[in-house]
């Protein structure tokens, strides 16, 4: 009987992949003549499974949701969302954050996109189109796409201080931070130019790490300034230590100032009374040997990321050095990028051309109830810390947002010098070129093809949709607008919801924002179309006690 089942020319087994309190996972391996794979699932009585067009409608249905939500965000017109559980609107969302951390803008355009190309995708499902067409036809849409903002583009003098704070301003228009968009706008340009560093022919602005932000709650936001150098929240070590330096020769350990201990547990054995003295001794003249290494070099002040012992302090104290201790690693690689100084991790290695003698001033403030370290002056900082002052911590979070906003578009145009209009203009421009390649097309692929040219429209319409204006009206005029010669910058005015030329208001976006979003927002909606089969569970109330495991989920 088993001959017949299985001839001598295939063979199969069965493989236990994973096991939990509801669901047994097998992986089947079978060959005849040819490999398959597959998974057979024994589902738990508290799982289900979906698959093909319902598992596709639904996907398209979360997006379509979590879009119609968010799109109320869009413009300076918007309101306040959210929180979701279906896994299609969670993989929304994340691409959200995935913007954000990319180029630091567009994120609400980039889900209302992707939920509009789905959803002009669902009419091509119900028609029965294989979602590997509709796909393909996406990524030729893609590509096309990017080619054509690189087309509509505008180059940009990047050392126009006026015109950067122009774009800048554009970005942070629609924000809470608006009432105070000079400020902000000076603020941003200043920490991204100090930031700026320009090596082998490459370019390389990293705010995350060299712009640190300060919230400092207390006075008012108009108090708030970037420092030419570097701001830490921390007190010198002994009280006796000086709080004001100018042009102090600074020294970075990594190292700590204290007796070595075993990096294991360490037993001494001691049998003799001068045995211990001895023990002592030799951890004393251990401390002074790495005073003396540092003192050797005549710094004013150390910075170090570990620990100092009392007798260390008392040493430098003596030789009239300032100590501050258990410095964070990104704090003390932005002052070494702030002062010139490099980070030494043993102090028998401290060289002359390790001391930094960049900054002009040291001192040690107190602001509110705490004491904070002000390394500033700076001759030629690539570090800076921006320090904001609010009335509350909520105002001072809402401000930093804000502020990080305008820093990324900043850092975008100096990275890449090019400019788009805003207000949905780009979307209509790009718009009406796909239709009229989809022309070129033949067979089946150009619908979808024309598809993305009709979701890019959603952008424009949004933007009129949120000002309360007649959507088919004064859509219609903007589509007639741009079949006229030189009227791609025309696009909506968010305030007012009329049409308005984009270039004469301000209002423009970096070029790799708009391709980031359309790059995300054409990915996911491809993802998503390429799901047919979801299983999904959920836990029982006593099964929180019974240790149910990963498969219960």
């Amino acid at each position: 009987m088993a001959n017949k089942l299985f001839p001598e020319s295939c063979f199969s087994f069965w493989r236990v992949i994973s096991i939990s309190s509801h669901t047994i996972l097998f992986s089947h391996f079978e060959h005849r003549s040819k490999e398959h794979f597959f998974n057979l699932y024994l589902l738990g009585q508290n799982m289900k499974r979906e698959s093909g067009r319902k598992v596709q409608k639904g996907n398209i249905g979360a997006a379509k949701a979590i879009a119609d939500v968010i799109r109320t965000c869009l413009g300076p017109r918007a309101m306040m969302k959210i929180q979701v559980q279906h896994p299609a609107a969670k993989s929304m969302i994340e691409i959200s954050r995935t913007q954000d951390e990319e180029v630091g803008d567009g994120t609400t355009s980039v889900i209302i996109l992707a939920g509009e190309m789905l959803s002009v995708a669902e009419q091509f499902l119900e028609q029965q189109m294989h979602p590997t067409v509709i796909i393909s036809a996406y990524r030729h849409a893609l590509d096309d796409m990017l080619d054509m903002l690189k087309d509509i583009s505008t180059p940009v003098d990047v050392n126009d201080k006026a015109q950067m704070l122009k774009i800048i301003n554009s970005a942070i228009c629609t924000k809470a931070l608006s009432h105070w968009s000079t400020m902000a706008c000076n603020i941003a340009l200043d920490a991204v130019r100090t930031v700026e560093l320009e090596e082998h022919g490459r370019k390389e602005i990293n705010i995350k790490l060299y712009a640190k932000v300060e919230k400092v709650p207390g006075g008012i936001i108009e108090d708030s300034c970037v420092l030419k150098g570097v701001m830490i929240n921390k007190d010198v070590t002994h009280p006796r230590m000086r709080r004001m330096i100018k042009n102090p020769r600074i020294i970075l350990l990594d190292c700590s100032l204290e007796y070595k201990k075993g990096e294991s547990q360490t037993d001494i054995e001691i049998t003799r009374e001068e045995d211990f003295s001895r023990i002592l001794q030799m951890e004393e003249e251990y401390i002074q040997t790495i005073c003396e290494d540092i003192i050797r070099l005549k710094p004013d002040l150390i910075f170090t990321e570990k620990g100092i012992s009392d007798l260390a302090q008392h040493y430098l104290m003596k030789a009239n050095i300032t100590a501050i201790r258990r410095v964070r690693k990104t704090d003390n690689n932005r002052i070494s990028r702030a002062c010139g100084a490099r980070i030494a991790s043993r102090t028998e290695e401290l060289r002359e051309e390790d001391v930094g003698t960049g900054a002009g001033l040291f001192e040690i403030k107190k602001i509110g109830d705490e004491y904070f370290t002000f390394v500033t002056e700076c001759k030629d900082p690539k570090a800076c810390t921006i320090l904001l002052r609010g009335a509350s911590k909520e105002i001072l979070a809402e401000v930093e947002r804000n502020l990080q906003d305008a820093m990324q578009v900043c850092r975008n145009v100096l990275l890449d010098p090019f400019l788009l209009p805003g207000g949905g203009a780009v979307e209509m421009a790009v718009s009406k070129r796909l239709i009229e390649r989809s022309k070129t097309l033949t067979g089946v692929e150009q619908w979808p093809y024309r598809a993305v040219a009709q979701a890019l429209e959603v952008i424009p319409r949004t933007l009129i949709q949120n000002c309360g204006a007649s959507t088919i009206r004064v859509l219609t005029s903007l589509r007639a607008k741009h079949t006229l010669e030189g009227c791609e910058s025309w696009g909506v005015n968010g305030e007012t919801g009329t049409l308005a030329e984009m270039n004469e208001l301000g209002i423009c976006e970096p070029l790799a924002v708009k391709a980031q979003t359309y790059k995300t927002a054409v990915e996911t909606a491809i993802l998503l179309l390429r799901i047919d089969d979801i299983v999904s569970g959920h836990k029982k109330k006593g099964d929180e006690h019974a240790g149910g495991g990963q498969g219960a989920e």
